[in-house]
C-alpha cells in the first residue's frame, strides 16, 4: 500500500509541477486593424469579337460580345489582384524536342469593381473595369479584419 501511495503522490507532484510551467491563461494579446498607407486604383480592359459570338442576329451577337468582354475584363483584373499561375514544360519524342507548352491560370474572387464603360472598337467590343482598392479594403475588413499585434501583456 505504501508503494502505491508513494506512486500517486509522485504523479500528483509531477502534474502540479508541469502545470505550473504552462502559460495558456496568463497572456492577453491586443490587436488593431492594419490599414495600408495608400490605395491604388486598378484598371482592366476586356475584349471580345462580335462575329465569333453565338446569336441569330447582329444584336444578339453584340450583346454576347458585351458580356464576353466584361468577363475578359474581370479575368484581367483577377490577374492583377491575385497573380497568374504559370505551368510550362517541354515534350520530347525519341530524344528530339517536339514542342514547348505554357499553361496560364488565374483564380480569385473580384468584389467591388465597377464597369466604367462598354463600347465597340471596330469588330470588337471592349469593357473597362475599375477597382478602387480602398473599396476592396473595406469590403474585406467587414468579412475578415486584417489585424496586427498592438500589445501583449503577460500576467
Amino acid at each position: 500500500m505504501s508503494l502505491k501511495r508513494t506512486y500517486l503522490i509522485g504523479v500528483l507532484c509531477a502534474s502540479v509541477a508541469l502545470t505550473a510551467c504552462s502559460n495558456f491563461s496568463n497572456t492577453h494579446v491586443e490587436y488593431e486593424t492594419a490599414k495600408p498607407d495608400e490605395f491604388p486604383v486598378l484598371v482592366a480592359v476586356g475584349y471580345a469579337p462580335i462575329a465569333n459570338q453565338p446569336g441569330k442576329n447582329k444584336q444578339q451577337k453584340m450583346l454576347n460580345a458585351m458580356r464576353a468582354s466584361k468577363i475578359d475584363a474581370y479575368r484581367e483584373l483577377a490577374e492583377q489582384l491575385h497573380g497568374l499561375q504559370l505551368t510550362s514544360g517541354s515534350n520530347m519524342h525519341e530524344q528530339t524536342l517536339s514542342g514547348d507548352y505554357i499553361k496560364a491560370k488565374v483564380d480569385g474572387a473580384i468584389r467591388g469593381a465597377r464597369v466604367v464603360q462598354t463600347y465597340p472598337v471596330g469588330e470588337m467590343y471592349a469593357t473597362e473595369l475599375e477597382l478602387n482598392t480602398k473599396t476592396l479594403f473595406y469590403i474585406n475588413e467587414v468579412q475578415t479584419p486584417a489585424q496586427k499585434v498592438k500589445d501583449i501583456t503577460y500576467y
